[in-house]
C-alpha cells in the first residue's frame, strides 16, 4: 500500500485530504508543523508528499527545498496563495504540482494517482542493466534515475529528470514549450508551458559551467529548445 504523507496545518483540510486518500487505499499520515513534516520525510518512505505553503516551524518553499537536495519524492505543494510567483517558484524549488485552495478532494486524489503512476512507469520496469545515457561529460542512468556531469552526481527532481531525458534522447529535434508540456506532463498542470521554462533553467543551473552560453539545452528564439549533440 503507498503511504502519502500530508503536511498541513489546517487539520479540517488534513482530516478531509486524508479521508478522501484513505477511501481510494492509500496509507495516510498527518504532519501539522513544516520542521517535522520535512523531519519524518526524510526518514521514512512516502511514496508522495503532500505539501501547505503557509507552515509553522519551517515555510512549505523550505521544506520542498530541503526534501529536495536529498530525495525523489514527488510532491504536490498547496496554498491558497493565487499569485503565478509563488507556483512558480514551488515549481522551480522542485515541487512536481501545485494546487490552489480550494480544490476538490477527487482533484486532488486524481493528481496523486497520475504522478504516482508516472513515477512507477519511469521506475519500475526492471533491466538486466541499467540504460545509460552519456554525451560531452553528462551520464544520465535511466535506470537508477540519476544523473552526473563530469563524474559528480547532480540532483534533479522528478519533471526536471523527466525533461532532460527526453531531451537528450532527441537530440538535434527542435520542441516547442507547448510539446513539451504535453510530453511531460500528461495532465493539466498548474503553471502551464511557463512551468517548462522554469524547469529548463533549474536543469542549465545543475549542469551547465555558463548558464548564459549552455552546452547542452539550446534555446531557439521564437520556437522552443533542443538539446545539442
Amino acid at each position: 500500500m503507498n503511504r502519502i504523507l500530508i503536511i498541513e496545518d489546517e487539520e479540517a483540510i488534513a482530516e478531509l485530504e486524508k479521508d478522501y486518500l484513505e477511501m481510494s487505499g492509500f496509507e495516510t499520515t498527518i504532519e501539522t508543523d513544516g520542521s517535522k513534516g520535512l523531519e519524518r520525510a526524510l526518514n521514512e518512505d512516502y511514496a508522495l508528499v503532500i505539501l501547505d505553503l503557509m507552515l509553522p516551524g519551517l515555510d512549505g518553499f523550505s521544506v520542498c527545498k530541503e526534501l529536495r537536495e536529498k530525495k525523489n519524492t514527488p510532491i504536490i505543494m498547496v496554498s491558497a496563495k493565487k499569485d503565478d510567483i509563488d507556483k512558480i517558484r514551488g515549481l522551480g524549488l522542485g515541487a512536481d504540482d501545485y494546487m490552489t485552495k480550494p480544490f476538490s478532494p477527487s482533484e486532488m486524489v486524481a493528481r496523486v494517482n497520475a504522478h504516482l503512476a508516472r513515477y512507477e512507469r519511469l521506475v519500475g520496469a526492471g533491466a538486466s542493466a541499467n540504460e545509460i545515457i552519456e554525451i560531452r561529460g553528462l551520464k544520465i542512468d535511466k535506470t537508477a534515475r540519476r544523473v552526473y556531469i563530469d563524474g559528480e552526481e547532480k540532483t534533479f527532481t522528478t519533471k526536471e529528470f523527466d525533461l532532460l531525458t527526453f531531451l537528450a534522447q532527441n537530440p538535434n529535434h527542435v520542441y516547442t514549450k507547448e510539446e513539451l508540456f504535453r510530453n511531460i506532463w500528461d495532465m493539466e498542470s498548474v503553471g502551464g508551458i511557463a512551468t517548462v521554462t522554469v524547469h529548463i533553467k533549474k536543469i542549465r543551473e545543475k549542469l551547465e559551467k555558463d548558464t548564459g552560453n549552455p552546452q547542452y539545452i539550446e534555446t531557439i528564439w521564437g520556437v522552443g529548445y533542443r538539446f545539442k549533440i
